[in-house]
């Protein structure tokens, strides 16, 4: 196994607070991590962080071998956030959505139709426009959206919001394959019955530091 990420007692300051306070962590390739913590804990910062969506200004930290002290820019392609916005084209439809990222990567045509399938947004509902959807079907585009980009490391906050039971299984499912291919994943979440039988570890956030 290798280290994807790694991060030394990273600080990382939003709005003049430091969110992330002296933070350490140690992720290996594979392993599905559990962020439990409160609201306002720093679960979001760190994804953002491991995003390289937002400075350290202090400490060491890495991800998939990239030091982000250095250079945030070019491990941006490498990874997919999932946060409270679902980070869609609103006047686009859901193919096109999808369409979008799979053309980033080159990945195939058939690829982006089973994908669709899978997440029940195939057919006529893919010709919606994403302005028009409910919020699980948001969902399911922003997720179908990830897949499709083949990311290394998933940085998910919250993925099971607005989704109903069958579709938060098949979620499951999707994290559980892409870890088997190789990916990564660190999740955020309240729902923590759902998210320990998923994770292959957990760990807490507490005031900006990570606690094991």
């Amino acid at each position: 196994m290798s280290i994807v990420v790694d991060f030394r007692k990273a600080v990382v300051v939003f709005n003049g607070f430091p969110a992330l306070a002296e933070a350490s962590i140690e992720v290996q390739r594979g392993e599905i991590v559990l962020l439990q913590g409160p609201n306002g804990a720093g679960k979001t910062t760190l994804l953002r962080a491991c995003a390289g969506l937002l400075p350290i200004v202090r400490g060491e930290a890495s991800v998939l071998g990239v030091d982000l002290c250095v250079d945030r820019q070019s491990v941006r392609p490498r990874v997919g956030l999932l946060g409270h916005a679902n980070g869609l084209f609103a006047d686009l439809t859901i193919g096109e959505n999808v369409l979008f990222w799979a053309q980033m990567v080159g990945a195939e045509v058939a690829e982006v139709a089973s994908t669709l399938q899978r997440f029940g947004i195939d057919g006529r509902l893919a010709q919606q426009k994403v302005m028009q959807l409910s919020a699980g079907q948001k969902r399911r585009c922003a997720l179908a959206c990830l897949v499709v980009r083949r990311a290394e490391l998933w940085l998910l906050d919250e993925p099971h919001a607005g989704l109903d039971a069958a579709a938060r299984d098949e979620i499951d499912a999707i994290i559980r394959e892409a870890c088997t291919a190789g990916a990564t994943v660190l999740i955020a979440s309240h729902e923590l019955e759902r998210a320990r039988g998923l994770a292959t570890r957990s760990v807490s956030v507490v005031a900006g530091r990570v606690v094991s």
